[in-house]
């Protein structure tokens, strides 16, 4: 299990140059870790690989635990920009469960960098570590616009947060090989349809 090494805020990219840097590192540890897996990546190896100073590497990300969780945030970030809309006609429970799926396939397609990335996010201390939360706004955005509600309720916000931590409960079941991937896609299928049922804008029966 990764561990924080510093207690301190990681230093945040502000100039062009600064924010390149902090681009190249986080493709360098993706391509790593999809290589070697979170255990035998070195911080060393993913400066040299970025073509940073170690120095520069520690103050942006003090442990793999920050660097594979930005990884993830940042990975994140590009799955919400390349999004394809809903098809027409798709309840919005299934669309949600479309856009999981389709992460899912993405994240699985490359395990080992899967696994460090959620092993990361997974045992990062929301406090500390800042790309926890980024992640967790961001998914949340996804599957309200997905669901079409402006103006979630507390019981919205809850479901989407139960609905993530069983996505996340069914993508390493996958991992571990505990789950095929046919039965981790029905699984999230299922989920969707179960927890977002008593959303805010679900239709509501008439009673006869």
């Amino acid at each position: 299990m990764p561990r924080i090494a510093e207690v301190r805020a990681p230093a945040e990219p502000s100039s062009p140059e600064q924010r390149a840097r902090h681009l190249r590192i986080l493709r360098a540890a993706a391509r790593m870790g999809a290589e070697k897996g979170l255990e035998r990546v070195q911080m060393h190896e993913v400066a040299k690989e970025a073509g940073v100073a170690i120095a520069t590497l520690y103050r942006y990300f003090p442990s793999k635990t920050h660097l594979f969780t930005a990884v993830m945030a940042e990975q994140v970030d590009r799955f919400e920009e390349s999004l394809p809309q809903p098809k027409p006609g798709t309840a919005p429970e299934d669309a949600v469960a479309d856009v999981l799926v389709l992460a899912s396939r993405q994240l699985l397609s490359r395990p080992a960098l899967a696994t460090a990335m959620l092993q990361s996010a997974n045992s990062a201390n929301a406090a500390a570590v800042a790309g926890t939360g980024r992640i967790d706004r961001t998914f949340r955005q996804i599957v309200l616009r997905t669901l079409g509600i402006r103006e979630p309720t507390v019981m919205d916000v809850t479901l989407i947060r139960l609905l993530m931590q069983c996505w996340h409960g069914v993508l390493q079941s996958s991992l571990n090989g505990l789950s095929s991937v046919p039965d981790t896609e029905s699984d999230i299928r299922i989920a969707c349809r179960l927890l977002l049922a008593p959303r805010s804008n679900a239709s509501r029966r008439c009673d006869a």
